[in-house]
């Protein structure tokens, strides 16, 4: 009787137990790479970059750009793992935004006198550097201390200066420049000059001068310095 009391009482104990609750689903993860992903990744992308331009790189913080971005401050960490992580993202974003429009130029496939396409590169290159000029003052900045982003800028100087350096070959087989210049020499230096002018006139405000002079300026520097001539059209 004792142990079929005992055993009973137990069983009336374990039924009154209160049930535990339902564990709620975790919440699936959406991969980086899937479409849903890649949008937001941009979305934390764009965000960064106006935290950055706002507060700069070291006062800039991650629960600022979670927040601009409509993302809670944990699904950050899913995409990257730190904030100069996605300050180099930021910064391949800007280089590919200031570059694209002299690519379009320079790859085109539209037939344009010499002089009138250096100018159009020209006018393309500095309005990109004009519109992003508050981030490539920190892209710089920031590349004195961070070895990755001073790599993407020295990677992306050297692809430019190729291409540069390539036109101007063509040009000289067609003895439309001068033959004696160095190709690689000229591109690199062009390229300097053109970059610290922008630098200059846009980031520090040290020129002052209207948007078509720096562009005609800067375009008859270039054209001077290679000695640009047009084909003869009855050539």
């Amino acid at each position: 009787m004792t142990m079929t009391r005992i055993r009973a009482n137990t069983e009336t104990l374990a039924n009154e137990q209160p049930a535990l609750p339902e564990r709620e689903p975790e919440p699936t993860k959406v991969s980086p790479r899937s479409s849903k992903g890649v949008k937001t990744r941009e979305r934390l992308v764009e965000a960064a970059k106006e935290i950055f331009e706002e507060h700069g790189f070291l006062n800039a913080r991650i629960s600022d750009i979670s927040e601009r971005a409509g993302q809670s401050h944990g699904s950050f960490y899913y995409y990257f793992d730190s904030k100069e992580e996605i300050f180099r993202e930021v910064a391949i974003s800007v280089d590919k935004r200031l570059f694209a429009p002299l690519d379009e130029v320079i790859l085109s496939e539209q037939v344009l006198p010499s002089h009138q396409r250096v100018r159009e590169a020209m006018r393309r290159h500095l309005e990109s550097f004009r519109k992003e000029a508050a981030m490539l003052s920190l892209i710089e900045h920031v590349s004195r201390f961070d070895p990755e982003v001073n790599a993407l800028k020295l990677a992306r100087h050297k692809q430019l200066t190729s291409r540069v350096a390539d036109i101007i070959r063509r040009l000289q087989r067609r003895k439309l420049a001068d033959p004696k210049l160095d190709a690689e020499i000229t591109a690199a230096a062009l390229g300097a000059l053109t970059h610290r002018f922008a630098e200059l006139w846009f980031v520090q405000g040290a020129v002052d001068c209207s948007f078509k002079d720096g562009v005609d300026q800067l375009t008859r520097l270039f054209v001077n310095a290679v000695k640009l001539q047009d084909p003869d059209p009855k050539a």
